[in-house]
C-alpha cells in the first residue's frame, strides 16, 4: 500500500513553515465540493463560495423538497454568472437510507444503561423507549450483537448528538436494544445506520428515480452521487435509467458507504464515473484502526484507473468553529497527499456558521500540501501500473506530463470534445493546472450543441487540476482553425488569471486526425 507521498528529499529547515503561504489565484488544485443549504443557498454566499475555490455544488435530496433546491441552484446560476466562475452541479441520492421518524419534533432523551424498542410501525409515538423507522423488515437483517448508529451530523455537524445502540432480541418485527451512550435526539427525522448488514432495500429507490426523472432532466445535472451503491449493477441500473430520460451525459459517482461497497470495490470503480469515499457510515462499519487503510487503498485504485477521488467528513468541527482542529488539517493534507481529486464539505457548508470560511481553509491546506507532493514518484508509479505496450492515448498522456515536468511548464492546454483527454491528463498528476479547451461535438444539432459542450465542460471541475474553458463553435473566426482559436482562449485565460507570464512555457496536448500530439511553446504576452 502506497500513499501520503511527500517530496522531502533535500535539507528543510521547520522554521520556513512560519513563512507566509505563497498566494494563487487557484486556492489548490485539488476540488472542493460543497454542499448548498440554509447557510449556503444566497446569491451573494454563493459567490463568496465560488470565489473562495468551490468548484462543484452537492444538492442532497435527503432532506427538503425539490423546489426548495431549485431556488438554490437558480441562485447559484446567477452567482455564476456574476462572478464568471464555472461551478459543476451534483445531485446526491438518498439510496436505502434508513431513517427515525419523530413526526412530533419533540426532543428524545436516551440514556446510557436503558433499553429502546426500535419498530416498523409508524404510528407509534416517538420516545425514550420507542423509535419508529422506515423499513418493515429490520428485524430479518440482525441478530443478537449487532451495532446500529443513529446520527444527526446533516443537521448538527457533529456525533455528539448521536447514539449507539446493541441488538439484545427481536420480536416480530420489532428490535429490542441496549443504549450504549446517553444522548440528546433533536429533529423530526434522525438517519440509522447498522454495522456490517445488508439491507434488502434497492440502492435506486422509487424517490431518487422520481427526484432524477423530474429535477435531475429539468436542470440537465452534470453529476449524480449514488449513495449507498453496494455492487457494479447499481451504477449499471442507473446508467439505464438516465438513457432512458435522455440524461445521456450525465456522469456517476458510485459512493462507497458500507461494507458491500467495500466487497465490491473493484467492479464498482471499473463501471463508474467517480468515487466518492463517505467516511461517515464507512466509519460504522470499519473499525476505526482500518479506515485510513481503506482510504489509501481506495484512493490508489481510483488513481490508476485514472477516475476521480472525493473523500468526505474531513473539518466536522468548522460547523460551529472558525478553525479546523490539527487532526482535522492534517487529514485534508493527508487526504491529498494519498491522492484525492476532491474534498466533499456537508454539514460544514449545507448549515455550519462558517461556509465559506470553511472552504477557503481546506483549499489553503491542500495547496500547501500539493505543494509537497512528490508528483514525479506518482507519475512512475501509475507508468509502472500502466505497463507496456501503452495504448497510443496513454502513451501521448503520460508523455505530455513527463514534457511538462521537464521543461517547467506553467500550464498542460488539452483540446477536447468530451473531456476525455483533459481526464488522461490529470490521471498522471501534473503539478501544474491542465487547462481544458471544451469545444461542442461536432454534428450535434443546433439545440443540443450549446448544452453538450456546457456539460463536459463543467464535468471537468471535479477532476483535480482541471479547469475547463468552454470554447465557441467551430463556426467562429473563419480565419483561425479550431485549435488555433482554442489555444488563443487558453492562452488568453491564463494570462488574465495570473497563471502564465511572458517567456512561460505551455505544453500543448491535441489530437490531428486519429493520432494526438504534443507541442510544447513559450507565451509571448502580446
Amino acid at each position: 500500500m502506497h500513499g501520503g507521498q511527500m517530496l522531502l528529499e533535500e535539507h528543510v529547515r521547520l522554521a520556513s513553515v512560519l513563512a507566509p503561504s505563497k498566494t494563487k489565484f487557484f486556492p489548490s488544485l485539488t476540488k472542493i465540493v460543497g454542499t448548498l443549504g440554509s447557510s449556503s443557498r444566497s446569491v451573494e454566499t454563493i459567490e463568496a463560495c465560488l470565489t473562495a475555490g468551490m468548484s462543484v455544488a452537492r444538492f442532497d435530496f435527503s432532506w427538503l423538497t425539490a423546489e426548495y433546491h431549485q431556488e438554490t441552484l437558480d441562485n447559484l446560476k446567477k452567482a455564476v454568472s456574476n462572478v464568471k466562475k464555472p461551478c459543476a452541479v451534483m445531485l446526491d441520492t438518498v439510496g436505502p437510507e434508513l431513517q427515525v421518524h419523530n413526526t412530533p419534533g419533540e426532543p428524545i432523551e436516551l440514556t446510557a444503561g436503558n433499553h429502546v424498542i426500535i419498530t416498523p410501525d409508524l404510528s407509534r409515538v416517538p420516545s425514550a423507549e420507542i423509535l419508529p423507522i422506515n423499513f418493515t423488515d429490520l428485524a430479518k437483517a440482525v441478530k443478537k450483537g449487532d451495532t446500529i448508529f443513529i446520527g444527526q451530523y446533516l443537521f448538527t455537524g457533529s456525533e455528539t448528538t448521536s447514539v449507539w445502540l446493541e441488538v439484545l432480541d427481536t420480536a416480530g418485527k420489532d428490535i429490542n436494544c441496549l443504549v450504549k451512550n446517553s444522548a440528546r435526539l433533536s429533529g423530526s427525522i434522525f438517519t440509522m445506520h447498522v454495522s456490517q448488514v445488508a439491507i434488502s432495500l434497492p440502492t435506486l429507490t422509487s424517490s431518487d428515480k422520481q427526484v432524477i426523472s423530474t429535477w435531475g432532466l429539468q436542470n440537465n445535472v452534470d453529476l449524480i452521487s449514488l449513495s449507498y451503491t453496494r455492487h457494479a449493477e447499481d451504477v449499471c441500473e442507473l446508467r439505464e435509467f438516465l438513457k432512458s430520460h435522455n440524461l445521456l451525459t450525465t456522469q456517476i459517482y458510485a459512493k462507497i458507504e458500507n461494507f458491500e461497497g467495500l466487497d465490491h470495490f473493484d467492479e464498482i470503480l471499473q463501471e463508474a464515473d467517480g468515487i466518492i469515499l463517505s467516511r461517515g457510515n464507512l466509519g460504522i462499519d470499519l473499525p476505526p484502526e482500518k479506515v485510513f487503510v481503506f482510504q489509501k487503498t481506495a484512493i490508489q485504485k481510483c488513481n490508476m484507473a485514472g477516475k476521480p477521488a472525493i473523500i468526505t467528513r474531513v473539518v466536522d468541527s468548522m460547523v460551529d468553529n472558525l478553525r479546523p482542529t490539527r487532526a482535522e488539517a492534517t487529514d485534508v493534507a493527508n487526504a491529498v497527499l494519498d491522492g484525492t481529486d476532491g474534498i466533499s464539505l456537508g454539514a460544514e457548508t449545507l448549515r455550519g456558521l462558517y461556509p465559506v470560511e470553511t472552504i477557503r481553509t481546506v483549499g489553503q491546506i491542500c495547496a500547501e500540501a500539493e505543494s509537497v507532493y512528490n508528483h514525479s514518484h506518482q507519475f512512475k508509479r501509475i507508468v509502472q501500473y500502466v505497463g507496456e505496450p501503452m495504448s497510443h492515448e496513454e502513451s501521448v498522456a503520460s508523455s505530455a506530463v513527463r514534457a511538462a515536468i521537464k521543461v517547467k511548464a506553467a500550464v498542460i492546454v488539452v483540446f477536447t470534445s468530451s473531456g476525455r483527454a483533459s481526464r488522461l491528463i490529470a490521471k498522471y498528476r501534473p503539478p501544474m493546472p491542465v487547462l481544458a479547451v471544451v469545444f461542442p461535438q461536432e454534428g450535434m444539432g443546433s439545440v443540443e450543441l450549446s448544452s453538450f459542450g456546457i456539460t463536459q465542460a463543467r464535468q471537468c471541475l471535479a477532476v483535480r487540476g482541471v479547469y475547463p474553458i468552454l470554447a465557441p463553435s467551430s463556426k467562429g473566426d473563419a480565419s483561425m482553425s479550431k485549435e488555433e482559436s482554442g489555444l488563443k482562449l487558453a492562452l488568453g485565460y491564463g494570462r488574465s488569471v495570473g497563471i502564465l507570464k511572458p517567456y512561460d512555457r505551455a505544453v500543448i496536448f491535441e489530437k490531428i486526425g486519429d493520432s494526438s500530439v504534443v507541442k510544447i511553446i513559450e507565451f509571448e504576452d502580446s
